[in-house]
């Protein structure tokens, strides 16, 4: 990967005045709009098994502002317009190659406010950002600086459902560089009492940041059931639901930051268990407790923060038994419920469960490397065993 070529999205909050706000509603709308016209157009031509692409539809957005019914799509930028085209097609084609199902219309209530911009959409200026149809910038919170001499080629404007109106520009951050090599690795266990246990010892403790909100939550939910449908005091309420959640997400996403990025920088390989967290919520016990330790975010954050600064994340197979597995003689338990905690080996070692699953992920993710095996979880190999489960045979006694 080359790293001098980084781009990345900064993203900050910013206050819009009432005509700002009022541009970019009408703009969010549009696009939604064109969108859902794109994607319906494109579906009725599926059925007749003919294909639409983009410049099919940008040709079709010409003539929908030429029309008495759609001629308020002209009194917006024409940029998002056609950005959201591009992502309708971007859509089509992970379809197409079997990466995604098939592109959704957007919904008013549900769906994301967002447009985004590229270079002719917006000016950018002695550190203000201007953008298309507006007399004036907005009004950013410069939480963080933008990489010395750095000029966006888009942005994006988004409003979350808690109202908040933010704004994320890309652009190449030559800081990002690979950080110097060290033999450092880590095998991370993640759970639920303690959010990680690494192959050191340490625990980070989980704070549980729905739990801490969930008696505010409850109460602004119960007071939201009781505003009638489509009132003004109901989106009042709902917001206020919206600016609950938003601050636990807030919270969640900062804490899971820090933590990545100290990982990444103090080790140079870390090793972490493919957990299907999809078919783990299934379970009506610990659905919520799995979500809001947030499992998958962090493996995202740690993935691509390794990719940055020149880390290996080594991905052990779900199967593997990290849990029942004594990382001091390699004797594999045959059972382990999970409120067993604590449990001693017939070799005489007392093992903390999670530090000695972290050890055991630690163990075959250097076999994995040794051995040469790839990155992503293998349960089986042409010909023999995995590199994973070979460390594991010749541990066994």
């Amino acid at each position: 990967m080359t790293t001098s070529h980084v781009k990345r999205a900064f993203k900050y909050r910013f206050y819009p005045t009432d005509a700002q706000a009022a541009e970019l509603s009408r703009t969010f709308g549009c696009v939604r709009k064109v969108y859902n016209l794109a994607l319906a157009a494109r579906t009725e031509a599926w059925a007749r098994q003919e294909r639409v692409n983009y410049n099919q539809t940008s040709a079709m957005l010409t003539v929908w502002k030429k029309t008495e019914e759609l001629a308020f799509l002209s009194e917006v930028s024409s940029v998002p317009l056609q950005q959201c085209l591009r992502h309708l097609q971007t859509a089509f084609t992970s379809f197409f190659a079997k990466r995604a199902k098939y592109p959704r219309f957007k919904s008013r209530k549900k769906s994301r406010k967002s447009a985004e911009y590229t270079t002719s959409g917006f000016r950018f200026r002695e550190g203000k950002l201007t953008l298309a149809k507006m007399s004036g910038p907005l009004d950013i919170v410069w939480s963080r600086p933008l990489p010395e001499g750095a000029s966006p080629s888009t942005v994006t404007v988004s409003q979350d459902s808690a109202g908040r109106w933010f704004v994320s520009m890309l652009c190449d951050d030559p800081s990002v560089k690979p950080l110097p090599v060290n033999g450092n690795a880590v095998g991370i266990d993640v759970g639920l009492d303690h959010l990680l246990t690494l192959s050191t010892g340490e625990k980070i403790v989980n704070p549980r940041h729905e739990r801490k909100d969930r008696a505010r939550l409850a109460r602004a939910q119960r007071d939201l059931a009781k505003k009638a449908k489509g009132s003004a005091n109901r989106a009042r309420a709902r917001r206020k639901v919206a600016r609950v959640h938003a601050r636990i997400a807030d919270r969640r996403r900062d804490l899971l930051h820090q933590l990545t990025t100290r990982l990444v920088r103090e080790n140079q390989t870390l090793v972490i268990e493919d957990l299907t967290v999809r078919n783990m919520v299934r379970n009506h016990c610990l659905a919520r407790a799995i979500s809001d330790a947030a499992w998958h975010e962090f493996w995202s954050l740690l993935e691509y923060k390794a990719a940055w600064y020149g880390r290996q994340v080594v991905v052990v197979d779900r199967f593997f038994p990290s849990s029942r597995l004594c990382s001091a003689c390699g004797t594999l338990q045959e059972k382990m419920p999970l409120h067993v905690r604590t449990w001693t080996c017939d070799c005489g070692t007392t093992h903390d469960r999670d530090v000695n699953a972290a050890k055991n992920l630690l163990a075959a993710g250097r076999a994995v490397t040794a051995c040469g095996a790839g990155v992503r979880p293998q349960r089986s190999s042409p010909g023999g065993q995995s590199a994973m489960k070979q460390e594991v045979s010749r541990r066994e006694p």
